[in-house]
Order: C-alpha cells, then structure tokens, then sequence
C-alpha cells in the first residue's frame, strides 16, 4: 500500500504575517507545498491530505486542491479550537489552535495506511521524501509502533531573520530516537546555534546535531495513542489554564517512546531545509526555487 502524505497548513501565519500556506514562490505561483506535493509523488506517495481551517476552505480549494486533480487523489480535513473530546470544552480565553499533534488527530479517519506528517510551509528537498517514502514502504502490513523521523541538521535549518522552532533530538546506537525537546526559540548566538532554554538562557549545540523538522512517519495506530494522550493534555489543569499550551507532535512521540510502546528510526537526508517562517525569508527562498529550476531539479511549471 502506497503511504499518505499528511500536510499541515492549519498555522495562523502569525511571524510571517498573513496565510504563507497560499503564498506562490514559484515562476507560476507555486506554493512551497506544491514542492513538496511534487517531491511526494516522485517518492511514490499515493494520496494526499491537508489539514487546514474551515474559515479559508473555498479559497483553498480554488487556488490549490484543483491543480492536483489527475495528478494524485486529495482530501481536505479541518481543524478547529472546538474539535476536543466528548467531556471537555474550549477554556475562556483560548483562541490559539491546540498544536500539531492535534491537527495530526483531525485526519484519523480518512488515513488508513503508513503516513508522513509534514508542514507546508518547510522546504524539505526531494531526498528526504525518498527516504521516508522507502521506510513506510517497506513496512510489512499491518505494521504497529515503528515509527520514523527525518533528521535534519540544525545548522542546515536556521533562519536569517530570526529564532526557529525545532525538535532537537538525541539518539542511541541502533539509530532510534531516544529524546525530542521542542525548543521554540532557535538561532546563531556569537557563531554558534544555540537555543533558549527554560531559563531564558541561551545554550549552544552542535551544527550537525539531529532536530525534526516536523516530518514524521507513522502507521495508523498512532492515531489512537493520540486520542488516550489528547485526553491526558488537556485532563492537566495547567495546559487548560495556560491560553498557549500546545499539544505538539513531540510531546506524544516522546511519550510513546519512554514507555517502550514505539520506536521511532531517525533517518538521514541529505535535504537543507529552507522556507518562510519570517517575511523576510520570501526573498532568498524565491531565489532558491529559481536555482532548482535552472538545475533541472524541477520543471518550470509544477501542475
């Protein structure tokens, strides 16, 4: 069974200013997700699924669910700040979305096979769709608890206009990932990537270090163990009370790994990530898909 590819593009845009997601980049206003879609396919990804919001629907399919038709079948599912489960309701005040894990969770019925889970506002490269295309391929049917993430290197992952977000990740030997830290403020500190910690201080890490980049690889039970730890998150007083606590895909990943129900394989790639987490990132990566062009990596016009 071929994989899904699961696009995230429910973010509110809030550092780059306005719906990035519909931003065309490429000579004929190809979104960054287009890229991506692209690259899926080469990989042999056999259908797609984006989460989005319900409030930019028709505008969403318009300008971009219509130009995949005869190219891959696709499906739209919504996320929403009301989308809890049966015996809890949005606290007062809330008004941000609950994070990638729980957009993860609007798609739980309609993917049915190995996925990989991807932002649409990350430039990945073709190679590490390869390889996370070649893992949930060859895993044998009916597959539980063995999961993937594509590793990227920090330093092939900054931004120039200021802090990232990234899950910087440890590994042991046998290549599976031991620990994820989402660690939200990123960035070259006097020449070295460094991050903030809990503290507010800056501490510095390795440029090869391994962090994720949101693409992630999983079989349809991870959908379940979703469901058990949305409950837990939002059964903790604090992530209630608190307007901006997320429950983000490395919270429950780190869960499942602890308590020995799954192993995650950390993949290499030889992708440099770009993309437009500020305003100021549209120039360069516009730039960049214009050098891929010229390379014969892709074709001028995409779809």
């Amino acid at each position: 069974m071929k994989p899904t590819l699961l696009l995230l593009a429910a973010g509110m845009g809030s550092r780059y200013g306005g719906l990035k997601q519909l931003d065309g980049l490429g000579p004929n206003g190809e979104t960054i997700m287009d890229y991506s879609i692209y690259d899926a396919i080469k990989a042999g990804f056999g259908k797609i699924v984006f989460v989005i919001r319900k409030d930019f629907e028709q505008d969403f399919r318009e300008r971009i669910l219509s130009k995949y038709e005869g190219h891959i079948p696709a499906e739209l599912v919504f996320q929403s700040i009301d989308a809890l489960p049966a015996g809890f309701e949005v606290p007062e005040g809330r008004e941000k979305p609950w994070g990638t894990n729980h957009a993860v969770l609007m798609a739980k019925d309609v993917v049915k096979e190995p996925f990989c889970v991807i932002n649409c506002d990350d430039f990945y490269n073709r190679d590490s769709f390869m390889v996370m295309g070649r893992f949930l391929a060859q895993l044998p049917e009916g597959s539980r608890n063995r999961y993937a993430m594509v590793g990227f290197r920090v330093g092939n992952t900054l931004s120039e206009n200021g802090t990232v977000a990234r899950g910087v990740c440890s590994a042991d030997a046998d290549g599976h990932l031991t620990t994820v830290v989402e660690r939200t403020e990123i960035m070259r500190v006097n020449g070295a990537v460094s991050y903030k910690d809990e503290q507010g201080a800056w501490v510095a890490i390795d440029d090869n270090t391994p962090v994720s980049m949101n693409m992630w690889g999983f079989t349809p039970d991870y959908f379940e163990y979703s469901e058990e730890g949305f409950r837990t998150f939002l059964s903790d007083p604090k992530n209630l009370a608190h307007p901006k606590a997320e429950f983000f895909i490395p919270l429950m990943v780190n869960h499942l790994v602890n308590e020995g129900t799954a192993t995650v394989q950390v993949l290499d790639t030889t992708s440099k990530w770009f993309g437009v987490t500020y305003s100021a990132d549209r120039e360069g990566t516009v730039a960049r898909i214009q050098s891929l062009i010229r390379e014969g990596v892709y074709p001028e016009k995409l779809f």
